[in-house]
């Protein structure tokens, strides 16, 4: 994705709509006051995943119910990489297995990025969400950095 990302309605308003572009009401999901379960799909590391980031990403607004499916494939992708990584360091290189192994890793690392980068479980993603982890707010730079 290139360039800033979008400002969110409350945020423009509140500059005054500098712009003086028309403002466009922005549908934004209700946060659940819990964070939401899990995808039934999910088992063994995926769904430690979902459990370590989850209530985070809660506590941050970046979760409501109908981004579960978007986390499930994240934590999905992550369960797939970590186990191919783990049986990729019992395989030796000659064994033919050990091909499928690492193609299986590395898409599924791919995967895991790119669903990550929609919750900003990159740096680079977290400063174009402009969310401050200190405070579960949005960061008093957000706007500042960037050019908005």
């Amino acid at each position: 994705m290139s360039g800033p990302p979008p400002t969110p309605l409350h945020l423009r308003v509140l500059r005054g709509n500098p712009g003086k572009r028309r403002l466009r009401n922005n549908l934004e999901p209700p946060i659940p006051p819990q964070p939401p379960e899990p995808p039934g799909c999910l088992s063994g590391y995926a769904l430690d995943e979902w459990h370590r980031i989850g209530p985070e990403l809660h506590r941050l607004g970046l979760l409501t119910n109908l981004d579960t499916a978007a986390l499930g494939a994240y934590c999905g992708a992550y369960g797939r990489w970590r186990l191919a990584e783990e049986l990729l360091a019992k395989t030796a290189e000659k064994d033919p297995a050990w091909r499928v192994l690492t193609k299986i890793a590395r898409d599924a690392c791919q995967a895991m990025v790119n669903f990550g980068q929609l919750f900003g479980l990159t740096p680079i993603s977290r400063l174009r969400l402009g969310v401050d982890v200190h405070d579960g707010g949005p960061s008093k730079f957000h706007g500042l950095i960037g050019g908005e």
